[in-house]
């Protein structure tokens, strides 16, 4: 993994997601030279340092995306509120839930994202899935395909620490669309939108939010009912797998990062052992499943597991982990593929060091990941044969 700020994991990480999502290594540059110094204090000390020169880069696109709207120059706008959106991201996700910047940046988020489907991504809208007495919000891409009647989606969810606009700089979902596929991407409960302004958090009976989004993309004349997919990365990997393996209608999931038994990864990081994915991580966690009490979490943490889950799974399942992740460790990868042994077409996909994408959900080299789970979807769910897919495939 390229390495800007030496022995900083966490904001290593939070680099190379801007890289491989749409950034520029200039402007990525620019952001981070100047906080060289605060990364050597450690993961924690330094955040409002990384806000400070990463909302400077944000202002300054931002400037210039206005000043190309005035004269009409409206692709160039979008691509500059896209970059400025992708940026942000990364600047907001380091900030502690307490520090009161957190809420001012993360709405500037969700204003840049919007700018930027207006001007580059039109066929992206924000749309809101009933759930219990509220609703999620999400972003709907609906594939170029639904214009010629229902297409398949895919319900990408985020991990620990991720939102629906990192799925939106991902470019995920283009690739998607590419090959015919419409994409949900949801704030869950415990991520994005539904955490920091609406105070939902994290459940381990993912299948209950999972099947409201599914109840609402039935209710769409673009949607075909019978291809609908769950992707999740990170601690999706579990959210993703727990779903499809309780909501029936569900006719591919893909693990992008094997999240097999996110419990005794915690028990794991309470001794410092791998690595952690934000800064003030137990404030995050604590936060995300609305808990107040580390003992008493670590406890209830222990049933945010797969096992005696991925079993019910009856449908194609890819499981897509990197050789060398240091958050999740690779022997979760092949209990979720060998305990999956009523689908009928799974699949382990490691990333190798000597092709890249080897860390955590390969952010090093995001598109490598992106393009092969896309094809892979693609494969499962396109075409009359499409989900003929039976043949079980040999890990790689």
């Amino acid at each position: 993994m390229f390495e800007y700020f030496p022995g900083n994991y966490v904001w290593n990480l939070g680099v190379v997601a801007a890289l491989n999502s749409g950034g520029l290594i200039d402007e990525v540059d620019r952001a981070c030279r100047p906080i060289r110094e605060a990364a050597a204090r450690g993961e924690d000390a330094g955040t409002p340092d990384f806000l400070r020169s990463w909302t400077a880069l944000t202002d300054q696109l931002v400037t210039q995306a206005e000043d190309a709207e005035k004269v009409g120059h409206t692709r160039t706008a979008g691509q500059l509120y896209f970059r400025a959106t992708n940026y942000l991201c990364q600047a907001e996700r380091m900030l502690a839930r307490s520090d009161p910047n957190r809420l001012p940046t993360y709405r500037r988020v969700l204003d840049l994202a919007q700018r930027s489907f207006d001007l580059r991504d039109p066929r992206i809208t924000r749309v809101a899935i009933p759930y219990e007495d509220t609703t999620l919000p999400a972003y709907f891409s609906a594939a170029p395909a639904t214009d010629d009647g229902p297409a398949p989606v895919v319900v990408m969810v985020n991990g620990l620490d991720s939102t629906k606009e990192h799925m939106y700089s991902s470019s995920h979902w283009a690739e998607l669309a590419a090959r015919g596929i419409s994409c949900l991407m949801l704030d869950q409960p415990g991520t994005g939108e539904a955490l920091r302004l609406q105070d939902l958090h994290a459940r381990i009976d993912a299948e209950a939010w999972a099947s409201a989004a599914v109840d609402w993309l039935e209710t769409r004349d673009d949607v075909d009912p019978a291809r609908i997919g769950i992707v999740g990365w990170s601690l999706g990997g579990y959210y993703a797998p727990r779903a499809a393996a309780f909501e029936e209608r569900f006719a591919l999931c893909v693990a992008w990062g094997a999240n097999h038994n996110w419990g005794a990864v915690q028990r794991r990081r309470l001794e410092r052992e791998g690595e952690r994915p934000v800064p003030h991580y137990w404030e995050h966690v604590l936060w995300v499943w609305g808990h107040d009490d580390l003992d008493a979490f670590i406890e209830f943490a222990d049933g945010v597991h797969l096992d005696g889950v991925v079993e019910r799974i009856r449908v194609p399942f890819l499981v897509a982990h990197g050789a060398n992740d240091r958050q999740i460790p690779l022997e979760y990868a092949h209990r979720s593929y060998e305990q999956a042994v009523n689908s009928p077409a799974r699949e382990l996909r490691i990333f190798t060091p000597e092709e890249g994408a080897t860390e955590h959900i390969g952010l090093d080299h995001l598109p490598h990941v992106s393009t092969f789970i896309a094809d892979w979807v693609a494969d499962t769910i396109v075409g009359d044969d499409a989900t003929a897919a039976s043949t079980p495939r040999v890990p790689r």
